[in-house]
């Protein structure tokens, strides 16, 4: 789970400051105010993981990515390319990281790394990226003990790596020139060339293995078909734009999800209905083959007030498009990570209100008797899923600890992200200016239009 993050002169944001990540973190903002560029920065580094060009410091995406950044000026603040992309992170894992040094036989271990990398362009090809340097650490929970371990750009070419805590031996006689492999990987070289760093190759594993766990899901879901076909293969996920969603719950045909600890676990196309049931979109929900010699599926819905069944683009645009959020948050592996922009779009107030406390269950669930361990990072301008949060977290129903919210406060230069501060009884202590709108605006403009025009009518009633 990602505990902590922190972004430098990325698109809008000059410095995020360290933002603390719970397994519910809302970010809120007006249009262009930044918001989105938080979950875009986390999706680009995990296309850069998964790129199989491993000289590619940053790959900002292309025609089928989840994100497509552009060149590094438009990554760039203010577009600057002399501005260098600053950011670090931590994050923890379940199972912990042991370590011990051949040479002096110490041992060390940790659940939780952290990281951070400088990024910028190359002094005389002002197309290329150079990675200025990179950093591990490895600890226990907060203990500030372990050691860490890092690759830094010299003036000559190559590579200088340094550890704290932890002495590198080097075998004699050899020169070597190491190059980093993307923006956070040790090459070959450091284990090759050192008597005791063979666990280097363990980091790069466990950064890539925390990058395969982030999944999103963008703001705009694909349009619902009345028939899908499937032919048995197992989705990663329900894709950036939901165009996975019924590939998924068939291939969930066996799992079983509960709730929270000592509720019953449910099939997963159950938990799917009556997670729509709760929201009062549907009343029943189907996925049935076509017949025994086809690949293709239908998905029914049954509507309040209606017998019949219909089918899926029969029904309202909503249920179209919050339906691959549902899928996705209880589809994902345990340990996951979810990003989604808007999941509340097109969706009544009640229901927005609804979707929090869904969101509640999915950070709660549980399968084969362990907890899922999602974490769900969630861009949203739903002040009624704000509210119900706020509601859920005085009575008790979640605690303060595993709700963060931020607002992207654009209104200062150079922007900033500001902790909504929630307390022990749901309370925000701090509402930014016009967090939702001039609510008591309206209702004062309301008051006094109405005041002068019964006044208006009174004086024409005197008149006549």
């Amino acid at each position: 789970m990602l505990q902590k993050l922190k972004i430098q002169n990325f698109k809008g944001w000059q410095d995020t400051g360290t933002v603390r990540m719970a397994p519910i973190t809302l970010l809120f903002g007006t249009n262009s105010s930044g918001k989105s560029s938080i979950g875009q920065f986390l999706m680009m580094l995990k296309q850069t993981v998964e790129s199989p060009d491993r000289k590619a410091v940053f790959y900002p995406g292309g025609k089928n990515t989840a994100v497509q950044l552009g060149s590094y000026q438009e990554m760039a603040f203010h577009r600057d390319v002399k501005n260098k992309i600053a950011f670090e992170y931590t994050w923890d894992f379940v199972e912990t990281m042991k370590i011990k040094d051949p040479v002096s036989g110490r041992s060390f271990s940790g659940n939780r790394l952290s990281f951070n990398a400088v990024v910028g362009l190359g002094d005389k090809d002002q197309h290329s990226l150079i990675l200025d340097n990179l950093k591990y650490r490895l600890f226990e929970n907060d203990n500030n003990e372990g050691f860490s371990i890092g690759m830094e750009r010299r003036s000559k070419p190559g590579y200088k790596v340094e550890a704290d805590n932890y002495p590198l031996r080097r075998y004699p006689g050899r020169v070597w020139y190491p190059t980093p492999v993307r923006f956070y990987g040790f090459p070959d070289e450091v284990v090759a060339y050192h008597q005791n760093a063979d666990f280097v190759q363990e980091l790069n594993l466990r950064h890539e293995k925390f990058f395969r766990s982030l999944f999103y899901l963008g703001p705009l879901r694909i349009k619902t078909e009345r028939l899908y076909s499937w032919t048995g293969i197992e989705p990663e996920s329900v894709g950036y734009s939901g165009e996975n969603t019924v590939a998924a719950i068939l291939a969930a045909c066996n799992r079983k999800i509960s709730l929270g600890y000592k509720k019953t676990a449910k099939p997963f196309e159950q938990i799917i209905a009556q997670k729509l049931k709760e929201m009062g979109l549907i009343e029943n929900f189907k996925v049935n083959p076509i017949s025994d010699q086809r690949q293709d599926y239908e998905v029914k819905v049954g509507t309040k007030g209606s017998k019949d069944l219909v089918d899926l683009p029969d029904v309202g645009f909503g249920i179209s498009q919050v339906l691959p959020v549902l899928v996705q948050c209880f589809y994902a592996p345990h340990n996951s990570i979810i990003i989604m922009e808007q999941p509340e779009i097109h969706l009544h107030p009640s229901a927005q209100a609804a979707l929090a406390d869904v969101m509640i269950d999915v950070i709660n669930s549980r399968e084969n008797g362990k907890d899922r361990n999602i974490q769900l990072i969630v861009e949203t301008h739903s002040e009624h899923f704000l509210r119900r949060l706020q509601r859920r977290i005085a009575e008790g129903v979640v605690s303060q600890d595993k709700v963060s919210a931020y607002f992207a406060n654009v209104s200062r230069v150079p922007a900033k992200l500001e902790t909504i501060q929630l307390d022990e009884f749901g309370n925000i202590r701090n509402w930014p200016e016009k967090f939702f709108g001039d609510e008591m605006g309206d209702i004062t403009a309301q008051a006094k239009a109405a005041m002068k025009k019964r006044r208006s009518q009174s004086t024409i009633k005197g008149d006549a």
